[in-house]
């Protein structure tokens, strides 16, 4: 290998930056908060599968805690994601919240489904993350929930 200068000025340079679309937006609602983010994890499960496919085989008890709701939302999501992407590969049929504590930003959850099968389950796009990015818990007479997660 030589010693030459590789650096190149930027009228040099052949790189352009282009947008990606590798976000989805999910929007939950319901007649409380807590069937609000009911909604949006099932939202999120509706993306990776049929859900409709999937049977009501075992239960899984999911908590998260946070230091405001926005937190809570985030970790709670992040949890069940957890639950299907490093662990148990579950995957939830249906999900109750049985407790939301607002002062303490804690929550309890549990969740009736099985484990994810390929051939069984038809395979939709893998959610890699949840983002705090435009991030919105709306408490009004009819809550509702907005959630960008990572595919």
């Amino acid at each position: 290998m030589d010693d030459r200068e590789y650096s190149l000025t930027a009228e040099q340079r052949a790189v352009k930056h282009l947008d990606h679309t590798a976000d989805v937006q999910l929007h939950s609602w319901g007649d409380t908060v807590e069937e609000a983010f009911e909604q949006a994890v099932m939202a999120m499960f509706g993306y990776m599968t049929d859900i409709e496919t999937v049977q009501p085989l075992t239960t899984l008890e999911v908590k998260a805690e946070g230091h405001d709701m926005l937190s809570l939302l985030y970790n709670f999501m992040a949890e069940w994601l957890y639950q299907f992407s490093a662990e148990l590969f579950f995957i939830p049929r249906e999900m109750k919240v049985i407790h939301l504590d607002r002062s303490n930003y804690t929550i309890r959850s549990i969740g009736w489904g099985e484990e994810f099968d390929i051939a069984k389950h038809p395979q939709g796009t893998e959610v890699k993350a949840i983002t705090y990015s435009a991030m919105q818990i709306h408490e009004d007479e009819s809550p509702h929930i907005f959630v960008i997660i990572d595919i």
